[in-house]
């Protein structure tokens, strides 16, 4: 065998002793193993004579480590795993919020599934106040989604669906909400001043104490919504269903924006007020429009 091919032997041989050794080390239960089963033989080979001359001695020491160790599992163990899960919980939700913000004013139905999709995960967090600012979600399926205190100011939410979703003390100035399905929503205290509710369906909607300044409401379903306490200062209720809508206790509100309602059948007011709709508008109040 001449030098060259023993070299040639050489450089194979270390490359295939670098591959097995790359190999083990990406495997980490593998490599924990190795790791074991070599320091406990060291180990044993060291203590073996003490094993010989006093091993009920060294049997006690041995116990007094294995209180020790337990103690270490039990407190300090247990501690760095909670820090440790604590850690990788914030750095997910950090993740979910920047994806958030890089899909922020791109209008795309991919945006607004990944961002419906972060906001499940957020909410699985038990994280409801979400910066959704200037957010393109247009029929998007909100359904049930805690979003109480979040911020969607200027969001397109146009055609969604939010069954039952929480948007109590929720910021929607300027949120364009065009027939989208609110049924059983909770905006209590929300704040949707200049908002665009047209052709949207808000059937037992809760608007309690929300501040509904020059808000859209024409064509909206309405029925059985409540708005008391609500400011509705300048709001277009032009050919909005009103039937069983309770605004008792509302700011803000005058005939004139009533008269161009759809209905006003069994809606509630005020007592003056509620005189002055079956005065001057006993049509939208007794016929049900």
């Amino acid at each position: 065998m001449n030098v060259f091919t023993r070299k040639l032997s050489y450089k194979k041989i270390n490359a295939s002793l670098i591959e097995r050794v790359n190999d083990i080390i990406e495997k980490p239960l593998l490599t924990s193993s190795i790791v074991l089963g070599f320091v406990t033989v060291i180990v044993l080979m060291l203590s073996f004579k003490y094993y010989l001359r006093d091993f009920d001695t060294f049997w006690a020491q041995i116990l007094a480590e294995a209180h020790g160790m337990i103690f270490d599992i039990a407190i300090i163990g247990i501690l760095l795993f909670w820090l440790n899960q604590n850690g990788e919980m914030r750095q997910r939700i950090r993740a979910y919020k920047d994806e958030i913000d890089d899909f922020r004013l791109l209008e795309s139905d991919q945006a607004a599934f990944r961002t419906v999709g972060n906001i499940k995960r957020l909410n699985r967090h038990k994280i409801h106040e979400i910066n959704l600012v200037n957010c393109y979600l247009s029929r998007s399926l909100l359904n049930y989604i805690n979003l109480k205190g979040s911020n969607l100011n200027s969001a397109n939410l146009s055609n969604a669906s939010l069954l039952e979703t929480n948007l109590e003390n929720a910021r929607l100035n300027q949120t364009n909400l065009e027939n989208a399905n609110l049924n059983q929503a909770n905006l209590k205290g929300s704040y949707a001043s200049g908002a665009n509710f047209k052709d949207a369906f808000l059937i037992k909607t809760q608007f309690e104490n929300a501040f509904l300044i020059k808000t859209n409401f024409s064509n909206a379903y309405l029925m059985e919504a409540n708005m008391r306490n609500s400011y509705l200062m300048g709001a277009d209720f032009e050919n909005a269903s009103l039937y069983k809508a309770d605004f008792r206790g509302s700011k803000g509100l005058t005939v004139e924006q009533l008269s161009k309602a759809k209905t006003l059948y069994l809606a509630k007011f005020d007592d003056e007020l509620q005189e002055q709709v079956r005065h001057l508008m006993p049509e939208l109040v007794d016929a049900g429009g």
